[in-house]
């Protein structure tokens, strides 16, 4: 057995890899099924490998095996579908990995409390792939990060157990593009950024992810397809920065940036068009550039631009709460510190139940922080689940939402726009409404108590 390991590493991992993917009878395994990583194992299973999911939390594992899915971008059905047809499973039992002949990473990659990037989740589930590495296996990160983590952290850590890179194993990254809610787009349609460590690697990423979707992009290395991620991420962010900015500005003014920003898309050339509102949210956005100026800083180059967007968009959650102050003194003769304000959105964004990041929750701890009292409504959050920053939250429950609820608080401040809410009602039983997202004007419900933030 041991004569045949280095036989097979050097004159066919790379073939019989090639051809198991070719023919669909590669074992993919993805671990972390959260987001990404579970609508990305379904829509491998649907293209026809098997897929073994592994995941660290055994409350997923036994609503899989229920055949009940808790990420809305899969459903249920189209779960159960996989599972009986012998291409999906799930377990917390990593040993598992060893079987499978191609392995994606899809674990979270946070920031410290001093805004540094955490890859403690990466590193340890790079040594828990190296348990159980073979020859001819694909190892693939897809967890967004600075240009040369898969190279510098997760081959490293993987070539620790003697095998070599593009000869023994291959090694890959392809950043995810999951947008939660998104109803135009899925895994299988949004064209998918493929690299590896070396032209065999790079082949092997471009045939299993063209298996799975429609399009794929091939670029030159792994650090390119980390920095495209972040590229994509950092363009949302200044921009987001840049309309957020001009709100506080136009607001004094006595100008409504909403009203500016639909006029100025009217133009078909040299203008894209991006909206304000309390804060960013989500895993992607409010973290992915603090990589790119964590990693920069080796290079003794600056990122002011960057980092200044992040500065305004942190700085949103506290601007709102003060034009929520400023309304509740000029309107109702109010102190905030005497106030119950019940919050309409806890997601981060519309329609969907994702909090990761989430500016609502912020928002509820300033103004609690200021002496105020707060409530949600959310119909895709039933209660709020335990979080790494705001523990204080965890175990709230959204409250219904009635005339009798509305007229009870001496605020409503719209923090994400769900559609399919009762606009009406509330506009019409709210004492006060403090609209950061522009909704009621969208639906034609503008009125005196309604204050735009």
């Amino acid at each position: 057995m041991t004569d045949m390991r280095p036989a097979l590493a050097s004159s066919s991992a790379y073939d019989i890899l090639s051809g198991k993917i070719e023919t669909r009878s590669a074992r993919a395994g993805v671990i972390g099924l959260g987001y990404v990583g579970l609508p990305l194992a379904i829509a491998i299973a649907r293209s026809g490998f098997a897929v073994t999911g592994f995941d660290i939390d055994p409350k997923k594992i036994v609503s899989l095996d229920a055949r009940r899915s808790y990420i809305d971008a899969v459903a249920s059905d189209d779960l159960a579908t996989e599972i009986d047809g012998g291409r999906f499973s799930a377990t917390t039992d990593f040993a598992g990995l060893a079987a499978c002949d191609v392995i994606v990473i899809c674990v979270p990659t946070p920031l410290t409390k001093h805004r540094d990037p955490d890859l403690s989740f990466v590193e340890a589930t790079s040594r828990s792939i190296a348990e159980h590495l073979r020859a001819g296996q694909l190892v693939v990160l897809e967890s967004t990060t600075y240009p040369g983590t898969t190279d510098d952290v997760v081959k490293v850590i993987l070539e620790r157990t003697g095998l070599k890179s593009g000869t023994d194993f291959f090694v890959g990254f392809s950043p995810e593009r999951e947008d939660p809610g998104n109803q135009h787009y899925h895994t299988a349609t949004i064209p998918k950024v493929v690299a590896g460590d070396g032209p065999q690697a790079l082949a092997l990423m471009k045939s299993f992810y063209g298996a799975a979707v429609k399009t794929v992009v091939p670029v030159s290395s792994n650090a390119t397809a980390e920095a495209v991620k972040l590229t994509e991420n950092i363009f949302r962010s200044v921009n987001i920065a840049l309309v957020n900015e001009l709100k506080t500005v136009y607001a004094a003014m006595g100008v409504d940036v909403w009203e500016v920003i639909e006029a100025a898309k009217t133009k078909p050339f040299g203008y894209m068009p991006f909206y304000p509102g309390p804060g960013l949210g989500g895993h992607c956005i409010p973290i992915d550039p603090f990589y790119l100026t964590w990693k920069s800083r080796e290079y003794e180059l600056p990122t002011r631009f960057i980092e200044l967007a992040g500065e305004i968009n942190s700085a949103m959650p506290r601007y709102v709460v003060g034009r929520l102050a400023e309304a509740l003194d000029m309107r109702s003769g109010k102190a905030l510190s005497r106030s119950r304000v019940l919050v309409l959105g806890l997601a981060y964004k519309k329609n969907v139940a994702d909090i990761r990041e989430s500016p609502s929750l912020r928002l509820m701890e300033i103004i609690e922080e200021r002496g105020g009292k707060t409530d949600y409504h959310d119909p895709h959050v039933g209660e709020i689940p335990s979080t790494r920053e705001y523990q204080h939250l965890k175990g709230r429950k959204s409250v219904d939402l009635t005339r009798e609820v509305l007229e009870a608080y001496d605020a409503v401040l719209v923090a994400t726009d769900h559609d399919h809410l009762d606009y009406a009602l509330i506009a019409n039983n709210a004492l006060l409404i403090v609209d950061t997202r522009n909704v009621f004007a969208r639906l034609g419900l503008s009125a005196a108590h309604i204050v735009k933030a």
